[in-house]
């Protein structure tokens, strides 16, 4: 078949979603007043994030764990914090993934670690979320989600969080660096990803304040992670504390979130 027709058809079927998968007008309004990070400053970019938002929800499996409902307004403000990220870059970049599996609350796991003695030690840990390598499911506490909007001025998102692994993972790797294109691109990302670390390393060590979670000086993939929180949600503080860095994410995203914060 000719590639018109294949165009045609996917057209077709864009069209069909966005209307099964329409989000009312007053749903819409106050998910974006509850996270006022996901303003837009165009119409038009208004428009497409509801659009991916709709085609999210259509591709992904969500579901509630220990009795949890997922209702439109939960599942809305998952998949709205998700398509931030990817707003420019296209839905294609969460492929490798469908399920997103949401508790009410704090998230727990029994966790085993070796010391440097050979002693391993078992401990339960807290977390707010998590994003499984090869396509396993996204995994989310709704109570911290909701924190994204209380708490905002703290450059906190846990969606943008998992979200930022799921694309850093999109290369095989959990290693701070998404799939750039090229080795250019990649080893000037590195550099500027690892100056970035390093400040932030320095400032926790020294227990001075941050523009960004100081859990980003845990590894280059969590600092990754949490840069990208502060990118979105507070972008003119990291734009002031980290140019370079910002500079780097404004040409992978495709977006300049201090124009318009």
């Amino acid at each position: 078949m000719s590639w018109w027709w294949w165009e045609a058809l996917h057209r077709w079927r864009r069209r069909r979603v966005l209307a099964r998968r329409a989000i009312p007008d007053d749903l819409w309004a106050r998910n974006q007043q509850r996270f006022p990070f996901l303003a837009q400053p165009l119409p038009e970019d208004e428009a497409r994030l509801r659009e991916l938002t709709s085609l999210f929800l259509d591709a992904k499996q969500f579901s509630g764990a220990k009795g949890f409902q997922v209702t439109d307004e939960v599942a809305i403000a998952v998949a709205s914090q998700a398509c931030l990220p990817v707003l420019n870059l296209g839905l294609s970049w969460y492929d490798g993934f469908v399920d997103i599996v949401i508790h009410g609350g704090e998230l727990t796991t029994r966790r085993r670690h070796m010391d440097d003695d050979g002693v391993v030690h078992e401990f339960d840990d807290v977390f707010a979320g998590e994003a499984m390598a090869e396509g396993g499911p996204i995994t989310l506490s709704w109570q911290d989600v909701c924190m994204a909007g209380a708490s905002g001025e703290w450059a906190y998102s846990v969606v943008i969080h998992e979200m930022a692994h799921v694309l850093d993972m999109r290369n095989g790797l959990l290693d701070g660096a998404p799939a750039l294109g090229s080795s250019m691109a990649h080893a000037r990302w590195q550099s500027i990803l690892s100056s970035a670390f390093g400040q932030l390393c320095s400032q926790v060590d020294a227990d001075q304040p941050t523009a960004m979670d100081p859990y980003g000086s845990d590894s280059p993939d969590e600092f990754f992670a949490v840069a990208c929180e502060s990118f979105f949600v507070t972008p003119g503080w990291m734009q002031e504390a980290y140019p370079a860095l910002y500079g780097e994410l404004q040409g992978f995203f495709q977006q300049d979130p201090a124009s318009h914060a």
